[in-house]
């Protein structure tokens, strides 16, 4: 087995040659809802790591603060999901993957559930902190462990002429769930008082989690739990390995796939939670309008994700991710000048920057997939997402916010061109030791 084996072509065996579409669109419909409920769940959190956290559960001088100390919090769901996937994959080894997602939906929804009934620091002090750092690192673990191998299932499922297009599909729960997410709270900023909002109002989005992850639990376990599906598992080889086996075998890969998608995880956190801490620190913007920019921009993306499917079966998909980090690149230039612009700028920055992380966002994840081997698909592909989201999107809210609050905005966009730099480098190795063109296969 090598590094750098290609997708399966051949269907399975037992299926007809026309079932693998079939059996990729069916596997579609589990994994949007399963990444819609994850990022929800992420995105919620995530808004109210600004709008919330550092005016009820931090004591801070100031409010600048308060806020990266909530971003620090913010930061430990990401540290975290390394580990949850060592945990989880040896659960899934031991009693299969329906015991494993189960456990780690629930972590993942209890931690967020609890997370709205905590009480602020002025009711307990300084548990009140603690406690959220507690159930952000359940946010995280249950993140590490709701990995379910649908996403490389579908890729292999994909025909050939259309990889391109399958593989965007699971980045599409990303925009549905920051749409969600953002939704409910303009309706909560918008029709409550501040101080209602900041008593109970924010707690609301947090419950609504629970009726996602329900629903995509069953979602997820009714594909999973099927022969059919058990089977294709079983022949795609997407069985877990052992985390350290899995490193020793494809640990290059591992490393160089995590930097490929950086320059989209790096403007991924850029045009959502930080304009808007941005905004509410240094503007008297309204937030619900900024928010609803943001869901405008968050709706753009999704167009632009299923664009990147497109483009990727016509082009190639290393060639779109070369040209989104080279536009990105450029894009981080224009940071400065665009926050510097007001409120046009502010909207500016958020709509064009929505449009990019589609492009980008949309065929990362399949380009790292396609870099592993049948027998280490499963456990690799979750561990590269792991370790791009911790260097990529964990510590971009305070990175870029402590920098330009200290020096200038203009750091916000040097913390982005280091994404696109470093997904300009991972491609550029991943060409020299393969560099056998890919290209979109013939129709």
């Amino acid at each position: 087995m090598t590094g750098s084996a290609n997708l399966v072509d051949q269907a399975p065996a037992n299926v007809g040659p026309h079932e693998p579409e079939a059996a990729a669109s069916r596997i579609a419909a589990a994994v949007v809802i399963g990444r819609t409920t994850e990022f929800f769940d992420f995105f919620v959190y995530g808004i109210a790591s600004v709008l919330v956290f550092p005016k009820i559960f931090f004591n801070a001088p100031d409010l600048l603060t308060a806020m990266l100390y909530s971003f620090a919090v913010f930061s430990l769901a990401f540290l975290a999901r390394p580990v949850g996937t060592l945990i989880f994959m040896a659960l899934d080894r031991k009693f299969g993957p329906a015991v494993k997602l189960i456990a780690a939906l629930f972590l993942l929804c209890g931690s967020t559930m609890a997370i709205s009934f905590l009480p602020g620091y002025a009711d307990i002090g300084w548990v009140a902190p603690v406690l959220l750092a507690v159930f952000r690192i359940g946010q995280g673990l249950g993140l590490g462990g709701a990995w379910d191998g649908l996403p490389s299932l579908l890729a292999l499922n994909a025909p050939p002429h259309r990889r391109g297009w399958y593989s965007m599909i699971p980045q599409l729960g990303a925009a549905v769930g920051f749409i969600l997410a953002s939704a409910l709270f303009i309706v909560f900023t918008s029709l409550l008082t501040t101080e209602e909002f900041l008593a109970w109002g924010w707690r609301f989005p947090f419950f609504v989690a629970l009726a996602l992850n329900v629903v995509a639990l069953f979602a997820r376990l009714r594909l999973i739990l099927t022969p059919e599906f058990a089977a294709l598992f079983k022949q795609r080889e997407l069985q877990p390995q052992p985390v350290f086996r899995t490193l020793r075998a494809h640990g290059r890969e591992i490393l160089v796939g995590a930097f490929i998608p950086l320059a989209s995880y790096a403007m991924f956190h850029l045009v959502t939670i930080f304009p808007l801490s941005w905004v509410t620190l240094n503007t008297t913007e309204n937030v619900s309008h900024f928010l609803g920019v943001e869901l405008i921009g968050a709706v753009l993306g999704g167009i632009s994700i299923m664009l990147s499917g497109v483009i990727a079966d016509r082009i190639g998909r290393r060639k779109l991710l070369t040209y989104g980090a080279i536009a990105i690149a450029v894009f981080s230039f224009l940071t400065a000048p665009l926050f510097n612009a007001g409120v046009a700028g502010h909207y500016a920055f958020v709509l064009v920057g929505f449009v990019l992380l589609g492009l980008s966002l949309g065929q990362a994840r399949g380009a790292v997939a396609s870099r592993f081997s049948h027998g280490y698909r499963y456990t690799a592909s979750a561990m590269t997402s792991d370790i791009a989201w911790l260097i990529g999107a964990g510590f971009a809210p305070i990175v870029a916010l402590g920098l330009s609050s200290r020096f200038d905005i203009t750091f916000a966009g040097y913390y982005l061109l280091s994404g696109a730099i470093c997904t300009l480098l991972a491609l550029a190795v991943v060409q020299r030791t393969d560099p056998a063109e890919e290209r979109p296969a013939a129709r």
